[in-house]
């Protein structure tokens, strides 16, 4: 296969993990993977029941929501997640975003502006084969019809927003339903005044927490979890044998069928309490990319199925013999729990409670981040909390935003039957997109025949429709919460989408000709003074407009000019090797150079003096390497520029050293800056070596731009105000001068340009109409 002379890096061999590796792999996941789903217990029985079924002494009702959580737990978790969608990773990752970048990589769709082809070549970029005659029709359609790429982002945003809303449901559905064990010590009057404080306590402390990050406390997670386990599938079968060792009959589906027939609306309606035992389902296939597959798999159906079974398999057996009509005051699940160890009980399930709340909380940050680097999301504050273990976030203004709500939730429902409808519907939406989606995959991806994605869609959408149906039934009893939620984020996420795309048209549109800057001359016709210009453009072609700017206005300017891109591309990550494109803009005696900076949607991106170090060296090896076999085109004929893959590992450049300030000496280019807060960072110095290998115009090329560092780097950082054209409609102009205004002026600047002292940035304001 050729591939344009760019060197392209093979694909990473797959290791073959070890069983030690992968059963430590399997108990770790207890802890993140399975928090929420695992106390699904707590809720279940009492959502089904809220709909004032009453019991009869056949206990066809309560066989019939046993059987329903059986084959529920069946079909989707085990069959569909850990046998089907698993295998639909991203390089080891997954979740919503996951499927859609694989889709846009299969079918040439991406929602990113500046893509480029180079980008194909990243060894992540991988398609896992050619495209068949079954697919290509479909995939020619997405690839022609503009309408229905943005009907897959919204789908995909749609989603995203749900995952998003159950951050705000599962904490406060989790913890409420875990401390209203109190109400069986307490009278009925006084229990709700316990319940909500106590529950908005353990929430603030929770989310209070947040900012410490879980890499001190994550090791009791899996302790937590298994505990939980344990504790529920023992009282199950305590349950079971003490109460009706018969109740395995109810695993039949004609239960199903029994129950419905018999409860009619009252029963279809029940299927909105019924799904939350799949809630947290979603986590297995989100936190793919902190195991493995086969982990993940291993501690679902031999640990966290069997004791979710018999947990409710205990429940049922009990309630069974237990008929309660008059109200759902007590078809909780600490009910079925013997007195004598319900207080341990209570404990615990707060813990688990707690560790489920903290597994989805940190799955919300993961997928804002996401979101933020595939431009459908403004850029905000990002901490990592851990420099070891990886995805491990914090994001300040989103973790207060979801305790607000949470809170908000939980003092304005104060009971498990609205929080259940709310937090069903959002389940359930989230795996309605999951099953599009995949269906696509299997096509597009899989290469598989259109009748087996057809066959899947319809199986596995059709019981979700049913659960969806039911569930939107409940709209003015609480299901209205996530729908208002996923109303508010996606509109957030469109503006800045729809925003940041006519920007980048207006930059692409009133970009400078290249005829102008040859006319200028190497001097640019001011005067070129020591040091380097930075200007950060979204262009990855072309010479901005702010540029022009510049050399019109400014009497001197930088001896090295510099045009950065940071862009996102649609794969997990980018590995170091492939991290920078660097080219000439302009002859070698203009000193302009581009460098794109690529990150894929789950990198950590570097910290200032870091990249900056990298920056100059990748521009240094590009030019000490330079070479027509080692670069491509970026299929601009109006620039003919160049683009050279250079690699962030400083030990491929040969053309420059480097030293730290008050040594004597050169040492190796592994010297990296100290990034520890307590310790004084250290200056790097470049030396250029004499070395007869080198030319010696590579080598004063070089001098110059050592020289340059030594100088100083400066930031031209442009504002731009964007603002809709005249004769725009009025809802362009509220979306562009208004929402899209607000939502830039609130965004965080690049962490590079925020660390840059202010005598070092120029600012430029320009106005782009859109």
């Amino acid at each position: 296969m050729d591939h344009g002379g760019l060197n392209v890096i093979p694909n990473r061999p797959i290791k073959k993990e070890s069983w030690k590796t992968v059963l430590t792999l399997a108990y770790q996941s207890l802890g993140v993977v399975y928090g929420d789903l695992s106390t699904s217990p707590l809720y279940v029985y009492k959502s089904a029941f809220a709909e004032d079924i009453h019991h009869s002494d056949t206990n066809e009702e309560i066989y019939g929501v046993l059987s329903f959580v059986f084959w529920t737990l069946t079909l989707m978790p085990l069959l569909k997640y850990v046998f089907i969608v698993l295998r639909a990773d991203d390089n080891g990752e997954g979740g919503t975003f996951a499927l859609y970048s694989l889709l846009c990589r299969h079918a040439r769709l991406c929602s990113l502006p500046n893509c480029q082809l180079a980008d194909e070549e990243l060894s992540e970029y991988k398609r896992d084969g050619v495209s068949s005659n079954r697919n290509s029709f479909l995939k020619s359609t997405l690839e022609k019809h503009k309408l229905l790429q943005r009907l897959l982002l919204v789908l995909a945003l749609i989603g995203t927003c749900m995952v998003i809303g159950d951050g705000v449901l599962t904490p406060s559905i989790s913890v409420f339903a875990a401390v209203s064990g109190l109400e069986l010590s307490m009278a009925k009057e006084q229990h709700r005044y316990v319940e909500v404080p106590a529950a908005c306590a353990i929430l603030i402390f929770l989310f209070a927490l947040q900012h410490y990050g879980t890499n001190r406390v994550g090791f009791l997670f899996a302790p937590v979890v298994i505990t939980w386990l344990l504790c529920i599938s023992a009282v199950g079968v305590y349950n079971i044998f003490h109460w009706n060792p018969h109740v395995y009959q109810a695993l039949s589906p004609y239960y199903m069928y029994k129950f419905l027939k018999k409860t009619q609306k009252k029963g279809w309606m029940s299927l909105g309490g019924i799904l939350l035992c799949i809630t947290g389902s979603e986590a297995m296939y989100a936190d793919l990319g902190h195991f493995s597959q086969l982990s993940i798999k291993i501690a679902f159906t031999f640990v966290v199925y069997p004791s979710l079974i018999l947990a409710y398999m205990g429940q049922a057996a009990y309630l069974s013999k237990h008929h309660i009509n008059e109200t759902d005051y007590r078809i909780g699940f600490y009910v079925s729990v013997p007195e004598q160890i319900r207080w341990p009980v209570l404990v615990i399930a707060i813990l688990a409670a707690v560790v489920g709340s903290q597994a989805i909380i940190t799955g919300t940050f993961s997928i804002i981040k996401q979101c933020s680097a595939l431009g459908c999301f403004p850029k905000i504050k990002i901490i990592h909390t851990s420099s070891k273990i990886h995805g491990q976030i914090y994001i300040p203004q989103i973790n207060w935003t979801l305790m607000l709500l949470c809170l908000a939730v939980t003092v304005g429902f104060q009971d498990t039957k609205r929080m259940g409808n709310a937090s069903g519907l959002a389940v359930i939406t989230v795996m309605l997109v999951t099953t599009c989606l995949m269906s696509l995959v299997i096509v597009l991806c899989w290469h598989r025949s259109v009748f087996l994605s057809v066959l899947f869609i319809f199986f596995f959408g059709s019981i979700e429709a049913l659960y969806f149906s039911a569930s939107l039934m409940k709209f003015l009893e609480g299901a209205w919460v996530p729908i208002a939620l996923a109303l508010i984020f996606s509109l957030i996420m469109y503006v800045w989408h729809h925003g940041t795309l006519k920007k980048y048209e207006f930059d692409v549109q009133n970009k400078v000709s290249i005829n102008w800057l040859l006319a200028l001359g190497p001097t640019l016709g001011i005067a070129r003074v020591r040091g380097i210009g930075l200007i950060r453009t979204e262009l990855v072609s072309g010479i901005p407009a702010i540029f022009s700017h510049f050399v019109t206005n400014i009497p001197a300017f930088h001896q090295v000019v510099v045009f950065l891109c940071i862009k996102s591309v649609p794969v997990p990550h980018v590995s170091p090797e492939e991290r920078f494109l660097v080219g000439r803009v302009g002859p070698k005696g203009y000193r302009l150079y581009r460098c794109i900076a690529r990150y894929g949607y789950r990198d950590v991106h570097k910290d200032d003096i870091e990249f900056e170090k990298d920056l100059v060296c990748s521009i240094a090896e590009f030019i000490r390497s330079e070479q027509p076999e080692r670069v491509i085109g970026t299929n601009n004929m109006e620039n003919d520029e160049k683009m050279t893959v250079i690699g962030t590992s400083l030990s491929n450049i040969q053309g420059v050293s480097m030293c730290e300030d008050g040594d004597d000496h050169e040492h190796s280019s592994e010297i990296v800056s100290s990034k520890s807060p307590e310790q004084p960072r250290k200056r790097v110095r470049f030396v250029v070596p004499e070395s007869p290998r080198i030319d010696e115009a590579v080598r004063e090329e070089l001098r110059e731009l050592m020289e340059a560092r030594e100088s100083g780097m400066a930031f031209i950082l442009g504002h731009s105000y964007v603002r809709a054209k005249k004769g725009s409609n009025l809802m362009k102009r509220i979306v562009i001068n208004y929402g899209y205004d607000f939502l830039r002026r609130n965004s965080r600047e690049p962490t590079y340009a925020l660390s840059i002292p202010h005598a070092s940035t120029l600012e430029v304001g320009m106005v782009c109409l859109v």
